[in-house]
């Protein structure tokens, strides 16, 4: 699978990497349902022997739980083949499970010691602010976590969900390695700010959600919405309800049609248009069991022509 270095980084990064939000679990506030651990552990081990060589967490999936199995996963997988490990900071729970932001030193720096222990290695090689909650706090969040790195607890430290004005403002304090925005079809407004500022400042970005929460899979459908668990979050996004699910499972059928020129899904098609912008480095793909895997793993090289990607603006003008 291609790489790509991640902004001013010594990372070589696939295309795609492995999301571990959903293998967190149920049980807390943004579960995608109840999950097979075993399952997670076999849909990791499967994304690194096709070749994904980054692994995407965060503390709060799962409230530890994600970081865990991501920690035992990395246990039986030779480490001439260890994926990169990127986790987050910021999102803290209470003992009630209640998520808590927080950017103070003291807290970033007892979560980082939590992340190492869960996922069981030495050090991060990516240290993200998950949110930059609250706001008033951020630049001495950043600061904590520049520590960090001199410490040598992390590699590299970037940011998540963070605007211009907040890049500037931490940009100032220390390097930002990487952005991580969420970034699809269906969600394209860093397109007009934060990705020509991160072109220009070569500043990483690593983009989640391509696929929109599994809405530009192909394998989506207003049954399926319907039957989903009460603990799956996406029951509540106006992404999957009337009237904008209909307008984007047309939209899906587009992106079928083109995948079925090539012998790609639909969500392969969903997350090459992502790759297909010049400010965006790689994406994020969240899956919970291998055969998932398996259904995305071609975007990693995958590319549209720009007959293709005009295709795909036209209709969604449509929609």
């Amino acid at each position: 699978m291609q790489t790509r270095q991640l902004g001013r980084t010594d990372l070589q990064i696939t295309s795609i990497g492995f999301g571990a939000w959903a293998i967190g679990g149920g049980g807390w506030a943004f579960s995608w349902g109840d999950q097979d651990d075993r399952e997670s552990v076999s849909a990791i081990r499967k994304a690194v022997s096709l070749g994904i060589n980054w692994i995407d967490t965060a503390a709060v999936y799962g409230l530890g739980h994600s970081e865990e199995i991501v920690g035992q996963a990395l246990q039986d997988i030779p480490s001439s083949e260890r994926p990169y490990v990127f986790t987050k900071s910021e999102r803290t729970w209470d003992e009630q499970g209640k998520i808590v932001p927080s950017l103070k030193a003291d807290s970033i720096k007892r979560e980082v010691e939590g992340s190492l222990r869960r996922l069981q290695v030495d050090v991060i090689d990516l240290y993200q602010i998950h949110w930059p909650q609250p706001d008033e706090d951020i630049e001495e969040g950043w600061s904590a976590m520049a520590e960090l790195q001199k410490a040598g607890k992390v590699r590299w430290i970037g940011v998540s969900n963070f605007n211009v004005n907040q890049l500037q403002r931490a940009e100032a304090i220390a390097p930002i390695a990487s952005l991580q925005p969420p970034y699809s079809l269906l969600k394209r407004e860093i397109e007009q700010d934060v990705l020509p500022f991160c072109q220009a400042h070569n500043i990483g970005v690593i983009v989640y959600s391509p696929m929109q929460s599994g809405l530009l899979s192909g394998r989506m459908t207003a049954e399926r919405i319907a039957a989903m668990p009460e603990n799956d979050w996406r029951r509540n996004n106006p992404f999957f309800k009337e009237p904008q699910l209909s307008r984007n499972l047309e939209l899906v059928e587009t992106l079928r049609e083109i995948g079925n020129r090539h012998g790609r899904s639909p969500g392969e098609v969903a997350i090459a248009w992502t790759l297909n912008n010049p400010a965006v480095t790689a994406a994020i793909v969240g899956a919970r069991n291998p055969e998932q895997v398996e259904g995305v793993i071609g975007a990693g090289d995958f590319r549209l022509t720009p007959e293709e990607v005009a295709e795909i603006e036209a209709k969604q003008k449509q929609v």
